[in-house]
């Protein structure tokens, strides 16, 4: 029978290294330290322990011991894995009319993420996002703001084309939506701005939502603040509302370097 071990706070280090190796491999760059945590009643999984490294006295005192830079490296090896996970996907019928699957590219440990429908076109022939007529005006959004699309995070509700560009319907969108979710679960971003109804909706779960109604307000998806905005397209048909989506995205760029108010 196993026995778990439980924090001493005396002679426990090599759980302790064993912990702060566990969350810098789920991307976490400090603890997610709460009330009563560690606490007597703590224990250290098997899991946890087996991946533990050989510790020798002195390894806290060195900066090695938990980097920012590891951390970006453990979260760009989580969207590896998550792509390969994904394979040559066959789980809804899109996958019937697709030539490749656009999963998403950028900065994994990006503090902004934008995140639209679906692959176009030219997005599906080049299995990258956002790289069409809409695509160039989302870069020159993300380049008013000073940054570059290295800089962010992209990537689609559903990883295929929907056929003629029309809107994913709602079992294409349960299927592939888990994926963008654990992407978001990986980057972490400070903040999600969200590219249209179909984005919106899909990922605050809600239906009901509205652009003209929600974008220019904070929302929320698992603590993460959330701008929602005109997706390019429609800019490209509405050019006249293109100073609300930027007014939106000052928003999004304020709340990311300045933290949540």
């Amino acid at each position: 029978m196993r026995q778990d071990r439980h924090f001493s706070g005396k002679n426990d280090l090599g759980d302790a290294i064993a912990v702060l190796e566990y969350f810098r491999a789920l991307g976490f760059e400090r603890l997610p330290l709460g009330r009563g945590w560690p606490g007597k009643t703590s224990t250290v999984p098997d899991a946890v322990r087996r991946q533990a490294p050989d510790v020798s006295p002195g390894v806290c005192d060195s900066a090695e011991a938990i980097r920012p830079e590891a951390a970006a490296d453990e979260k760009a090896g989580l969207l590896s894995a998550l792509r390969a996970e994904i394979g040559d996907c066959t789980r809804c019928k899109l996958s019937k009319g697709r030539k490749n699957i656009v999963f998403g590219e950028g900065n994994s440990s990006a503090g902004m993420m934008f995140i639209g429908e679906g692959p176009g076109e030219d997005e599906d022939l080049q299995a990258r996002p956002f790289v069409g007529k809409a695509g160039l005006l989302l870069t020159r959004l993300i380049e008013k703001m000073e940054l570059q699309r290295k800089d962010v995070y992209i990537a689609n509700i559903v990883k295929c084309r929907p056929p003629g560009n029309r809107e994913p319907e709602p079992d294409e969108v349960a299927t592939c939506k888990p994926f963008v979710e654990r992407q978001v679960d990986i980057v972490r971003p400070s903040v999600i701005v969200t590219l249209g109804k179909v984005a919106l909706q899909s990922l605050m779960n809600n239906t009901t939502l509205r652009i003209t109604a929600s974008r220019g307000k904070f929302l929320e998806y698992q603590g993460i603040p959330v701008m929602p905005t005109f997706h390019p397209a429609y800019l490209l048909r509405n050019p006249a509302d293109k100073w609300k989506t930027w007014a939106d995205a000052q928003k999004a760029l304020e709340r990311m370097q300045h933290g949540r108010s």
